[in-house]
């Protein structure tokens, strides 16, 4: 019996589909290819945009096609969006509008003794765990809140578990992931609590683990990034990399405001800088929505000023596309595609300025890289980088020290120098 998964979207989407690849191989099943064909054939959907859908929708068909007779299994939150569209969809035998049906679902395949973490993360050097789920904020832009509404944390000791075991089977790099990651824990608050849960006790616990890998933090708000955080970070540096992903989404004050967001431009300048100056060379990445209903280009142009007075490493860069059930597909004023566009290459040119500004800035420091190849891998503040001269086959996929020599627009270019004792 073989199967075959596609996998759209986010890290949680991804850590969700390795588990129940995980499931099916308990249950005798073998993973039959990119051109194999299986008898089960699953699609993990994303619906942060329009085009994500309709990605989703082409690769449930696409496999069903490829696979004829095959069971078809939808889930993720396009499915949770809307189920009816994938039911109707010739060849669909069951959509999963909820991942907490995983379970029932691998159950209903006779697995017993349900897996309660993954031991593996496919082909990949680094690893992703899902350690939350859910998010009660309405951004105005977000269909997610409605998709993934409930908040729910995993057990310490299960994140723990599932750590050592990626470790012991060989990842290097440990990515913790959520929905919002930020409110792990908030959930289980309660007077009873001796300790409270939080992302920062969390990450205590996982660096006193006896165990060589280093973790990575996904998305945060910049607010949720505490003092408590940052000495936890500051007094483990070559366990938790210097990196944080802090959304910020527009700098603009008038945008942000309908957009929904909780803070205002000069408090988020303010916490980067604050956050600048506690360590060393930090590497800033964000993600910024251009286009948004009713953006000026005065409003553009703040955020423009705002990326540049941070400094990010790194942009990701998002064109508004209007989601049907939220608050921002029914504002006035759209901006047309062709001015999206615009914006969305004059603020890429600008980041791609920051990113090789920060990246000279890394010329001449000794760095932690995760080799993926015998000639790259990726360093901990999250830049690519090229050995000068190949590193032992044995080395892949493991953290070794690079000293960076040169720097060819945003990649770091060195010579190893060892593999990091952790």
């Amino acid at each position: 019996m073989f199967f075959r998964t596609y996998t759209l979207g986010c890290k949680v989407n991804q850590y969700e589909t390795q588990l129940v690849r995980e499931g099916l191989v308990q249950l005798g099943y073998t993973e039959a290819g990119e051109h194999g064909i299986a008898d089960i054939v699953l699609v993990n959907t994303c619906t942060v945009t329009a085009e994500s859908d309709l990605k989703s929708r082409k690769a449930v068909r696409k496999l069903i096609r490829e696979n004829h007779g095959a069971t078809a299994v939808v889930m993720g939150c396009s499915a949770a969006k809307k189920p009816a569209v994938y039911q109707q969809i010739s060849g669909v035998c069951e959509v999963i509008t909820d991942k907490r049906q995983i379970p029932a679902f691998l159950q209903q395949l006779g697995l017993t003794g349900l897996p309660k973490g993954i031991q593996s993360f496919g082909e990949r050097h680094r690893a992703y765990i899902k350690i939350q789920d859910g998010c009660p904020n309405r951004c105005s832009y977000c269909i997610i809140p409605k998709v993934r509404p409930v908040l729910s944390s995993r057990p310490m000791n299960e994140i723990i578990d599932e750590v050592k075991q990626l470790s012991r089977n060989g990842y290097r790099e440990i990515v913790l992931t959520g929905i919002h990651l930020g409110y792990y824990g908030t959930e289980q608050i309660s007077p009873l609590t001796e300790q409270v849960p939080s992302l920062t006790f969390l990450l205590k616990r996982i660096v006193q683990l006896d165990e060589p890998f280093r973790i990575r933090l996904s998305s945060l708000e910049a607010a949720e990034v505490s003092d408590e955080l940052i000495d936890v970070m500051t007094v483990n540096p070559d366990r938790i990399c210097p990196h944080l992903h802090l959304s910020m989404q527009s700098g603009s004050d008038t945008v942000l405001q309908r957009m929904k967001r909780r803070y205002k431009r000069e408090t988020f300048i303010q916490r980067c800088k604050g956050l600048q100056r506690q360590f060393d060379c930090l590497a800033l990445t964000t993600d910024v929505i251009v286009g948004f209903p009713g953006e000026t280009e005065k409003e553009f142009e703040e955020t423009c000023s705002t990326v540049r007075d941070i400094g990010f490493s790194k942009v990701h860069i998002f064109r508004f596309s209007a989601r049907e059930g939220t608050e921002a597909a029914t504002l006035p004023n759209p901006v047309p595609p062709p001015v999206q566009k615009r914006r969305a290459e004059t603020l890429e040119k600008i980041t791609a300025e920051l990113r090789q500004q920060y990246a000279a800035s890394l010329s001449g420091r000794t760095l932690s890289v995760l080799l993926e190849t015998p000639n790259s891998g990726t360093a901990d503040r999250y830049l690519k980088t090229i050995l000068n001269e190949p590193a032992a086959a044995s080395q892949v996929g493991q953290l070794v020290n690079v000293r960076v020599e040169s720097v060819q627009d945003d990649v770091l270019v060195g010579n190893f120098r060892g593999q990091v004792p952790l």
